[in-house]
């Protein structure tokens, strides 16, 4: 009767664990289909009007003194963007930048050549100095410069301080000149215009006080250079800056992803060949340095890959994936399955009981999913020691917490309260409980520690719905299913859990309902609060 019941056992495990195997290769073709973008005004070889160029590579900084770029690849960059646009946009003279006129002109590109000012006025000379030289030298190449770059949204001068510098630049130059700024600022200080010859605007949605969807970014442009042009009448205006991010967390209704970038900027496109009115894309390159200035989501607004010397997307339409490497991330996640069905089954001391399988494959489904999704975030969300250490916690909880919980609802073993896994009277646990209350700890402290930043400091911090997700389901499945000890309700969870849930309503309302990344999140957060509000202490 053993040998029958062991079989039967196996017989139940290899076809739940076939079935889990199975939707998730599902979820993963489903989350990874492409999405099918319109038809774009660029597919009959017509290029970009011109695209936001810095030339740093990963590990190049240029707000690190000494950092150079080298002739050959800017050079390299050009060659590229040559293939799809007519112009560059530049931002400074530094860091190598001064070699850009030159370069693009053997490649025969336009450059709107930038300034940048701060409020270093010894700075902002050697900055007009050069440009103007610059502008003297390649009268044919330069078509424009920009005298400052959101100067009045940074607060470093003062309107009629900048107004001197503009007029001084036109001065001292035959080409075009005007400033850019973020659309807002335009119409707070609208005398600037009269400095100018044509007035640069910058609208990015995603950035709006109030966050669009990418189906909205169009029509949004559209809106708001239509309430420029009547705010600022006889100026031509210029969209300085329009862009979507491709990866990062979300805010409100804005999520960055492959398809809504393409989807952003296709739109954007086709709206400003018909309203016949020119738009710079911001940018061509991914900057890695500016994660460290607006978090991940700031080193992903390029759509050129110098890897593989493409678009990142069709930019005569066609289709794009969100998830371009679904099938390994299907894989991934089957085989977490397979090692969390393997150590259910290595875990079971006798027959199963009635719907044991169910419940490991309740237990592995979810968190399979979203390890795929865990594994391509890492690289996204990492760029510093900290948030390296952070991420990849986070992946190892989202490893171990379906192993351990799956084999702790094959012995029935109950998460330990805190106080008893590091106390003395945790001596007498087995490896497998130390081992669910360590997973347990590590989850909830990261959890605190994720929440209390997405409380206090927003803005530019990730939101890991997928490792947490992964983490608390196989817990919230074990607590469900097992018997929990007699005893008083443990102290330090149940203030864990009022902690959390706090958090999680503040982070709901904060990012708003529109935010399912958040939402999504504060919902591990509640999940992970109900387990810990019921742990219950050993006795003493």
């Amino acid at each position: 009767m053993a040998s029958s019941a062991d079989a039967n056992s196996r017989i139940g495990a290899v076809t739940l664990f076939a079935l889990t195997a199975l939707a998730i290769a599902i979820a993963w073709w489903w989350l990874g289909r492409p999405v099918v973008l319109p038809s774009s005004l660029l597919a009959n070889g017509q290029k970009l009007y011109c695209v936001s160029y810095a030339p740093f590579r990963d590990g190049q900084d240029p707000l690190v003194e000494g950092t150079r770029v080298n002739a050959a690849e800017i050079d390299a960059d050009m060659a590229l963007l040559a293939k799809y646009t007519d112009c560059v946009r530049t931002y400074s003279i530094d860091a190598g930048l001064d070699q850009v006129p030159e370069i693009a002109k053997r490649h025969g590109l336009k450059v709107l050549q930038g300034i940048w000012l701060s409020g270093d006025n010894i700075k902002n000379h050697q900055q007009i100095a050069t440009a103007v030289a610059l502008a003297k030298k390649y009268p044919d190449t330069i078509s424009a410069l920009v005298v400052g770059n959101e100067v009045l949204l940074r607060g470093d001068m003062s309107a009629n301080d900048l107004e001197s510098i503009i007029r001084q630049v036109k001065a001292e130059v035959s080409q075009p000149v005007t400033y850019a700024d973020v659309w807002e600022y335009w119409l707070r200080y609208r005398d600037v215009a009269s400095a100018v010859d044509f007035v640069t605007i910058h609208v990015l949605p995603y950035w709006e006080d109030f966050p669009l969807p990418a189906r909205l970014a169009a029509s949004h442009l559209d809106e708001i250079h239509q309430k420029v042009a009547a705010a600022i009448p006889n100026k031509d205006i210029v969209i300085g800056e329009f862009g979507w991010p491709s990866a990062g967390r979300m805010r409100e209704g804005a999520r960055p992803s492959p398809s809504n970038q393409a989807r952003a900027i296709e739109e954007t496109l086709a709206l400003a060949r018909r309203e016949h009115f020119r738009v710079n894309v911001i940018e061509a390159f991914d900057q890695p340095w500016k994660r460290w200035l607006e978090g991940s989501v700031g080193g992903h607004w390029g759509i050129f890959d110098r890897a593989t010397g493409a678009p990142k997307f069709d930019l005569s339409g066609g289709a794009v994936s969100d998830h371009p490497h679904w099938l390994m991330q299907a894989l991934a996640g089957i085989l977490l399955a397979g090692l969390v069905f393997g150590g259910a089954y290595g875990a079971l001391p006798k027959k199963p009981p009635p719907f044991f399988w169910w419940r490991i494959a309740a237990l592995s489904f979810l968190s399979a999913v979203l390890f795929g999704w865990t594994l391509e975030a890492i690289p996204v969300d990492s760029f510093t020691v900290g948030s390296w250490m952070r991420s990849l916690a986070q992946a190892a909880v989202a490893i171990c917490a379906p192993i351990v919980c799956a084999m702790a609802c094959a012995r029935e073993r109950p998460v330990p309260a805190f106080s008893t896994l590091l106390s003395r009277r945790g001596e007498g646990h087995t490896a497998l409980s130390i081992g669910l209350g360590i997973v347990f700890l590590v989850l909830f402290l990261l959890a605190v520690e994720v929440a209390l930043g997405l409380s206090f400091d927003p803005r530019y911090r990730d939101i890991p719905f997928a490792p947490f997700c992964a983490g608390v389901v196989p817990f919230l499945v074990l607590f469900c299913s097992t018997s929990r000890p007699v005893g008083p309700r443990a102290k330090a969870e149940l203030g864990g859990a009022f902690l959390l849930a706090a958090a999680a309503a503040y982070i709901a309302v904060n990012e708003g309902f529109a935010n399912w990344q958040a939402l999504w999140f504060a919902a591990d957060l509640v999940c992970l609060a109900f387990i810990l509000a019921l742990v219950r202490d050993a006795p003493d």
